[in-house]
């Protein structure tokens, strides 16, 4: 093998190192986003399960004529109405959190790039 492919050899495994870093960091990005999605989801899954309870105990309030379904109905509407509180609270507090642990993760490609630049600025050869 000439010299000049060993430089070749050299560059591309530089070229692939750089790449790969910069995949790393796509692939967080994405992971961040898939986990916004997913608290989203959870808070409309609570949701839903919140309306459902609601209508379920307005269903057996209006529609019965047993008293102890009235009891049910009564019970259920809080219940569905403290459960979306509860669903909104744990969504806006999920959030929060995703949102510090965003603000703590530092990007490394930059300063890879960074790095390279002085290093290859001590040697004079500039890329």
């Amino acid at each position: 093998m000439t010299i000049s492919e060993q430089d070749e050899i050299k560059k591309l495994k530089k070229q692939l190192e750089h790449q790969e870093q910069k995949n790393a960091e796509i692939r967080d990005q994405m992971a961040v986003q898939r986990t916004i999605f997913a608290n989203e989801r959870t808070f409309m899954a609570y949701l839903r399960t919140s309306l459902a309870i609601v209508g379920g105990g307005f269903a057996a309030l209006k529609f019965s004529d047993e008293g102890y379904l009235d009891m049910l109905g009564l019970m259920a509407m809080p219940l569905g109405a403290a459960l979306a509180i509860y669903s909104f609270y744990r969504y806006l507090h999920r959030q929060k959190l995703i949102k510090q642990q965003m603000k703590e993760y530092t990007h490394t490609s930059y300063h890879h790039a960074k790095i390279h630049e002085k290093e290859a600025a001590s040697y004079n050869n500039t890329p």
